[in-house]
Formats: structure tokens, sequence, C-alpha cells
């Protein structure tokens, strides 16, 4: 088990148009009970969304903004990117909170909705929704995730920009605004960091493998191909998925998919030793699909219930 004082973003769910906030901790098993719910303001979409370490606030993205609001639903602030679009592509911004929670970091496809040529990233004040630091970007992505780099008070930028493959920026707020920094992990997907955040595990773009990198630098700690697992990917075309992440922090989740003789579709999730790469055994998740599974890095899991309410599992 991973120390439990550990950094861990509170965890948000979507359910019946209301920003839920749960806490999963201890042994306590089955589906979780909101620790708060949050009402966005009326006719907002929420596409991204990431709740405040003492549950007295939310901050959300929309298609057009990023606004935060009070646990009584009272809006505290209001960010707008730009003029609104009718959104001809595909683009979803992302908010993030920084592990302090004074700042809101916000991934802006602009080019993909027209504001642009190139995407934006923004930090924002918490409190305020004061722009803090902003700076402009290569890429012109669909999507994007953030990560907290721990390791130097730094925020991770992973853009994914659909066929052409993903970029991953590291961006360090101070008093002279925002830095971005190219990283070169091009069309390496984050999708888990260690507990201790020195560790960040990435599935291949094409899917053919995942591998560890060392936090800041990014050297390579192992790599995890298909045939590891005892599968032939020309056979059974199986992948690695964009899923899984650190079960603690000696223990890797990582998620195969593919399809059978007959075209039938699978997906199985192997427990993989986060030190030496040894394959430790498949894990039955109780997930619904390949991504229905969120590690938590203390020994648990969760994944979504009936009513859309996450349910923890413990290993």
């Amino acid at each position: 088990m991973s120390d439990s004082s550990q950094y861990r973003p509170v965890v948000t769910r979507l359910v019946d148009d209301r920003i839920c906030a749960y806490r999963p901790d201890g042994d306590t098993v089955g589906e979780l009970v909101p620790a708060a719910v949050f009402r966005p303001v009326a006719g907002d979409e929420v596409v991204s969304r990431a709740v405040a370490a003492d549950l007295g606030r939310a901050s959300y993205a929309t298609p057009d903004g990023v606004v935060c609001v009070s646990a009584d639903g009272e809006q505290m602030w209001r960010f707008g990117f730009g003029p609104q679009k009718d959104g001809t592509w595909n683009h979803t911004p992302n908010c993030a909170l920084a592990p302090d929670g004074r700042s809101v970091w916000v991934y802006q496809p602009d080019a993909m909705a027209g504001r642009g040529e190139a995407d934006r990233w923004t930090v924002l004040d918490a409190g305020t929704g004061e722009v803090l630091g902003q700076a402009g970007l290569e890429t012109a992505g669909h999507g994007g995730e953030q990560w907290a780099d721990r390791t130097g008070g730094a925020m991770l930028l992973d853009v994914g920009e659909g066929q052409d493959g993903t970029t991953v920026y590291r961006g360090t707020l101070s008093a002279d605004g925002l830095k971005v920094e190219h990283l070169p992990w091009d069309d390496r997907c984050p999708i888990g960091m260690s507990p201790d955040g020195r560790r960040l595990l990435t599935v291949d773009h094409s899917q053919e493998d995942a591998t560890v990198l060392a936090l800041p630098g990014g050297e390579v700690h192992l790599t995890l191909a298909v045939g590891d697992f005892g599968y032939d990917a020309e056979e059974l075309e199986a992948v690695v998925e964009w899923s899984g992440g650190y079960l603690d922090a000696d223990t890797l989740l990582l998620v195969l998919v593919g399809e059978t003789e007959d075209e039938q579709e699978w997906f199985r999730t192997y427990r993989v030793d986060a030190h030496d790469g040894r394959v430790l055994g498949e894990l039955t998740t109780h997930g619904e699909h390949a991504y229905d599974l969120h590690p938590l890095g203390d020994g648990s899991w969760l994944t979504t219930g009936p009513a859309g309410h996450p349910v923890r599992w413990l290993a």
C-alpha cells in the first residue's frame, strides 16, 4: 500500500448533470457516496471538471470557457475562451487543479475550435479566475489530459491530435508567467503516475508497447510489448490499450485488447511488477469495458456503477 498522505486528486464524476466529488480511502469498498455535489450553471455543458481538496468549490470546463462554482451552486467566476463556436470540429477543453489547489490549468483546443491556428495553455487563479500565465502551443489537438509533475512543481499536458499522434508538454508557473517545454516523448500517451510521482506510465500511440519513464528527465525504466504477455499481435490483433495505471507503488495495471478469429472483441487486465516488468497474472476488474478502470495507487481501483457513481474494489 502507498502512503495515504501522498497527493491524490479528489475523484469526480458527472452524474445526472451534477459534479459529484468522492474521497475513496481506507477499506471502504462498493459504490461510493459523494462527499460533495456541485450544480453547474444552468445551460453549461460540462466536458471536464476538478474539485478542490477542501470540497469548497468546483471548476469545470465547457466548450467555450472555464467556470468555478461554490458548494451552494453560486458562480464564483467565469473565464471565456473567446467567441463561441459551433463545434464543427471535435474539440474538448480540459481543466485540472495544481496540487496546492491555488491554480487551475486549462488546455484550450483553439485550433479545432476555430479560435486560432494553434492551441493554448492557460493558468488561472483558482480563487478569482485571474490569468496567471498563458502560452501558445504548437498543436492542433482534439483534446488533452493534464498530470501533476510533483518532482518539480510542474504540470504535464498530453495533447491528442488524432491520427497525427500526441505531444507532451511540461509547464512551470513563476512570477514571469508560464514557461512551456516540449518534451521528447512524442507519440507516448501518459496513462498513470506512480504514487510517489517519480515515474510515468505511458503507452505508445501505435499501441505496440507500454513504457515507464522516470520523472522529470524521461529516462526509460522498463518497456513491455504485446509479446511479453504471451500474445501474437498479428494473429490476435492484440494491442496495449490506453488504459491502466499504478495499482500501488509496486504494481502496474495494463490492459490488452484484441479480436478472436471470429471477430469477437475482448479485453484483459494484467498485473505487472513495476520494478522489473514481470507479468504477474490477470486481474478481474469487474469493469464493463477496457476504459472502465481507474487505479488509485493504494491497492484499489474504481469502476462505474449502474447509476454512474464509482465503485471501489480492493486487490
